[in-house]
């Protein structure tokens, strides 16, 4: 496809010194200043170059917009040739670009505010889906989704560092805003992008060692602790955290999530629930490949060898549930399949002497409203069927739900 148009809205305090005569070079340099921490992959800078233009009267947001194939725009530093509209108040038609098909990007959580506030005045509903960027089918299909049933779609780019411990993949997260941005261009559902930066999102700052962390958290108690909250314990409080962050700057009638975080969506709702905010949420059935395997970011990190075995997880929580369809309702007799399942691939990884191996993190049936195991399974009872498995050192997660079809 065509190199799309990106048109890059944020906060322009720091560049009230650019006028007519700023040389490129510094502009970018400038420019580069607003940006978080640079990724240990930073990418190549664009060469094409563009004009700068510039007014003198006094203004608090300013318009970038570049016509060019580019590398990498997530949370790194932005240091591209590019071309600057300044204006005192940022209007309707120059936060539409005039390139078709291009969207809006923000990285200003008050110049977002000010594109909000348009749609409020023009009566739009506005609904938001909340990642971390490497976007696969599975988010595309949610924002698709929101476009169905919303006006106008705000999808969010953040790589969040309170839901990483200190041992965790923060630094080798993905990072792909280009290929991000070009799905999101030719999904024709997106109407804006927001990318805000660490330290506003964080004020005081963010450190991953939890007990050094300061400032206001949010945290669903009774439902956070359990499943993932077993070998995450810090995971929902930063989830909940940087949702209700989120939530403030989006201020959508509508949020989606995907049901392959089941959890994170019973913690979500009841934290929506609970904290009286006027957002309608939907869980959308988790997006698979052909052979069932749940898509999810972290694929990329799998060798082909490794994703020829990936789908075991599926395959035993699918087993396990063909049990309740068969009549069982006692947890040792609903798990046993899904167990055996996984020392089957696991023996025959090892026999093979792969270089990795699986590891088990855990098998979960627990109920949709309380979260707590569920013994003997009542008719009728909705319950979620869930686990996370490693393979290598890739951690997957997956689940299915039983007597009901969304969270």
């Amino acid at each position: 496809m065509a190199s799309p148009s990106i048109v890059l809205l944020t906060s322009c305090r720091r560049a009230a010194s650019f006028s007519s005569s700023t040389p490129l070079s510094s502009a970018t340099r400038s420019l580069a200043s607003f940006s978080s921490p640079t990724p240990r992959h930073r990418a190549p800078v664009v060469q094409q170059q563009h004009s700068i233009r510039t007014s003198h009267t006094p203004h608090n947001s300013f318009v970038v917009s570049l016509h060019s194939s580019f590398s990498s725009l997530s949370q790194s530093t932005k240091t591209f040739p590019l071309s600057i509209i300044t204006s005192k108040r940022m209007s309707h038609s120059q936060a539409t670009p005039t390139t078709p098909g291009a969207i809006p990007v923000f990285d200003s959580i008050a110049a977002f505010r000010e594109w909000r506030r348009d749609m409020l005045r023009q009566n739009k509903t506005v609904g938001f889906v909340p990642t971390m960027g490497a976007l696969h089918e599975g988010h595309l299909g949610l924002v698709k989704t929101a476009k169905q049933e919303c006006d106008a779609v705000v999808v969010s780019i953040f790589v969040n560092p309170a839901q990483f411990a200190p041992h965790e993949d923060l630094d080798q997260y993905p990072r792909t805003f280009d290929t991000d941005y070009a799905s999101l261009v030719e999904s024709k559902a997106c109407s804006a992008i927001l990318l805000p930066k660490v330290a506003e999102m964080y004020p005081v700052g963010i450190t991953l060692d939890r007990n050094q962390q300061r400032g206001a958290f949010v945290e669903v108690q009774g439902l956070s602790h359990q499943m993932e909250g077993i070998p995450r314990p810090h995971f929902f409080r930063g989830v909940a955290t940087v949702v209700t962050k989120l939530f403030n700057i989006v201020q959508p009638e509508r949020a989606y999530f995907g049901q392959k975080d089941a959890q994170q969506c019973v913690v979500i709702r009841a934290m929506i629930r609970d904290l009286l905010l006027p957002i309608t949420m939907r869980a959308i059935p988790t997006a698979r490949e052909a052979d069932g395997m749940a898509l999810s970011s972290r694929n990329r990190y799998l060798t082909p060898e490794m994703r020829k075995i990936s789908t075991l997880l599926y395959k035993a929580i699918i087993a396990a549930k063909e049990k309740v369809q068969n009549g069982a309702s006692n947890r040792d007799e609903i798990l046993e399949p899904a167990y055996k399942v996984i020392d089957q691939v696991k023996a025959e990884v090892q026999a093979q002497g792969a270089p990795f191996e699986i590891r088990l993190d855990y098998l979960s049936l627990v109920d949709v409203g309380t979260l707590t195991e569920v013994q003997t399974l009542e008719k009728d009872q909705a319950a979620i069927l869930s686990g996370a498995v490693y393979v290598g050192t890739t951690r997957l997660i997956d689940n299915v739900l039983i007597n009901t079809n969304e969270l």
